[in-house]
């Protein structure tokens, strides 16, 4: 299959060295979702390529691709970097968490549909100041539906009640109202962080406002989306280790 050479929208999230001057990069791009290339030379000083392989580079990225296995960075143009970030530590785990994470829930190549401006957004509105906790659950419940365990928050899982006092079951696979709290398990969160999870979950993240949360309700948010993580999706990424010693949890 001959390759192509394509621009491509979007953001490089992650790179490592290869061999002795090379760098693997993964990016999130619009037209063909998750993609490794390889900056040839990219290690070296003087690198044309040098600049567009920094982590967090947005920008268009011109690639050499068979749409499968890894791609060449061929050229670029148009690129945003973010120097704040390399000194940001909060900022920079939350980033590299949430991508990460992504990059579990697609194949590479995989269209991202919604997914992609989901991320970017995210991503320019943590660079931007915003509370990166709040963000990084929005992120967290909805690539739920990415791993294929998208719960029901909508209404009770059992009846359909849309309103009143709700908690999350994970066995049900989603909210409860309190009529069937006492026939199922639940994990007894509060009706305001049960409240919480379900407009986290059901929010456009475009239309987030300003965002006034206490810190003990986030933290019980935080707990509680971790235990459905760890019951459906179970992954172990050293990123949310590393984010959980940033953010002292």
């Amino acid at each position: 299959m001959a390759a192509d050479l394509l621009d491509v929208h979007g953001l490089l999230f992650k790179r490592q060295q290869y061999k002795e001057a090379d760098i693997l990069a993964k990016l999130w791009t619009k037209e063909l979702g998750i993609v490794t290339v390889i900056a040839k030379g990219g290690m070296r000083p003087k690198s044309q390529l040098a600049a567009a392989v920094l982590p967090f580079t947005e920008g268009t990225f011109g690639i050499l691709t068979r749409y499968k296995g890894i791609s060449q960075l061929w050229t670029y143009k148009k690129l945003s970097q973010h120097d704040e970030l390399f000194t940001d530590l909060d900022k920079n785990a939350y980033l590299s968490y949430l991508f990460d994470l992504a990059d579990h829930a697609f194949s590479e190549y995989q269209k991202l549909g919604g997914y992609y401006d989901l991320l970017l957004v995210a991503f320019n509105r943590i660079v931007a100041g915003q509370d990166p906790e709040i963000i990084a659950q929005i992120v967290q419940l909805q690539l739920l539906d990415a791993f294929g365990v998208a719960p029901q928050l909508g209404a009770c899982v059992i009846c359909g009640k849309e309103k009143g006092i709700f908690d999350y079951s994970i066995a049900a696979g989603g909210v409860v109202c309190s009529d069937h709290f006492r026939s199922v398990s639940r994990l007894h969160l509060s009706p305001k962080a049960t409240a919480l999870i379900r407009t986290l979950a059901l929010l456009p993240i475009s239309r987030l406002g300003e965002i006034q949360i206490g810190e003990d309700l986030k933290k019980e948010s935080r707990r509680a989306i971790a235990q459905i993580y760890q019951a459906t999706v179970d992954l172990h990424l050293p990123s949310l280790r590393f984010l959980n010693e940033v953010r002292g949890s």
